[in-house]
């Protein structure tokens, strides 16, 4: 009996280490530990996660392999360098498909143009385009935004000048372009952005919606079907998100049936209709400066802009998917900016640091803590 069970501790000692050789990697970014593969050292620097994983690929000349835990399908490959970013999203772009696991992670969107692949994608990106590169639509689109700076942004900061509160800066231009986003999309402003910073239920469902993407990334696929099958933890919370979209969208569908019957009895006058996004801190890119905020380094000596290859700041993605939206986008900055700095003083609390939250979207994690003062002429 004895020598039987030291038998089967060898076989089984021997197939974990067997498995261990198998998922040995070729170029590990950590030290892979049985079961647990390389989590522990992601685990002990999560609270600085962007800084870390920029020293550790810079150590690995920026790029590396991660597995994560045992028989949770969890390993990837990781890259910060620019001329990889530009192979798979530019030079073989087709080679480098969304897929259908991607598409279940980001269910909340849909199988529109974020998630789509091949023709499907293509075809929704060229009406995009077209739709996007209308100049009816650019003058929606601008009178849209000057309607939301009167009527909500330059009211909420008088309000916040007059108090001399601190405002969180992020949270207002969040707010502004949900607000814009909706109202050139769909046709509807939620009414985000307001002196008394309301909880809007469609604004909440789309964060609530962004946070649990997230969760999807870095719990083992097994762990948020059970919630989901369950409807327990953050996948309740993403089928009532999804619900509280769905409801919102079908509302806003159902209410443009009259104003599309108005558009074809008046189509022959001039009528706006309206339609219905990891920044790499690479010090060889950037600079030695590059872990500083600096918006001026994208200013001239000569006060022009500064421009770099889409790859090498991936802010709006690059190659074929790049944002159809980059230049509207860049519409409604340079109108916020204007109208902003004409009138006020912005200046950042004292002692504030900028750090960068962990979700799919690259925000600060405390917000940007600003003074308003208005400006005298």
């Amino acid at each position: 009996m004895a020598f039987l069970l030291v038998g089967y501790a060898a076989a089984t000692i021997a197939a974990l280490f067997c498995i261990y050789l198998r998922r040995c990697c070729t170029h590990p970014i950590f030290t892979e530990y049985p079961f647990v593969g390389m989590l522990p050292q992601v685990l002990c620097n999560l609270w600085r996660a962007h800084d870390y994983s920029t020293q550790v690929l810079k150590q690995h000349g920026g790029t590396g392999e991660f597995t994560g835990p045992w028989f949770t399908s969890m390993n990837y490959m990781l890259t910060c360098d620019p001329f990889n970013v530009h192979h798979m999203l530019s030079r073989n772009f087709h080679n480098y498909v969304k897929g259908p696991e991607f598409r279940e992670i980001f269910q909340a969107f849909g199988d529109g143009i974020f998630t789509a692949d091949a023709e499907a994608w293509k075809y929704d990106r060229d009406l995009f385009h077209s739709l996007f590169k209308h100049k009816s639509f650019e003058v929606f689109l601008e009178k849209t935004i000057q309607k939301k700076v009167k009527n909500s942004l330059l009211p909420l900061l008088n309000h916040h000048a007059q108090g001399r509160v601190v405002v969180d800066l992020q949270d207002v231009f969040n707010r502004f372009t949900f607000d814009n986003i909706c109202s050139t999309v769909l046709g509807r402003d939620p009414e985000c952005l307001s002196i008394d910073f309301p909880e809007v239920a469609i604004e909440k469902a789309f964060n609530q919606a962004e946070e649990c993407i997230f969760y999807r990334h870095i719990v083992p696929k097994f762990v948020w079907k059970m919630q989901q099958w369950l409807q327990i933890g953050q996948e309740k919370k993403m089928t009532e998100a999804c619900k509280t979209l769905d409801e919102f969208i079908y509302s806003c569908i159902a209410s443009k049936r009259e104003d599309l019957r108005r558009y074809e009895e008046n189509e022959n006058e001039e009528t706006y209709v309206d339609l219905l996004t990891s920044l790499m801190r690479e010090e060889e890119i950037w600079g030695k400066d590059c872990m500083e905020l600096k918006p001026e380094r994208w200013i001239s000596e000569k006060g022009g802009n500064v421009y770099v290859p889409s790859y090498k700041f991936i802010a709006f993605n690059a190659g074929p998917r790049s944002c159809l939206g980059k230049d509207l986008s860049f519409i409604q900055l340079k109108m916020v900016a204007a109208a902003i700095l004409r009138r006020y003083h912005v200046e950042v609390v004292e002692g504030y640091v900028a750090t960068p939250s962990l979700s799919i979207v690259l925000l600060m994690k405390d917000g940007l803590k600003v003074n308003i003062r208005k400006r005298k002429f």
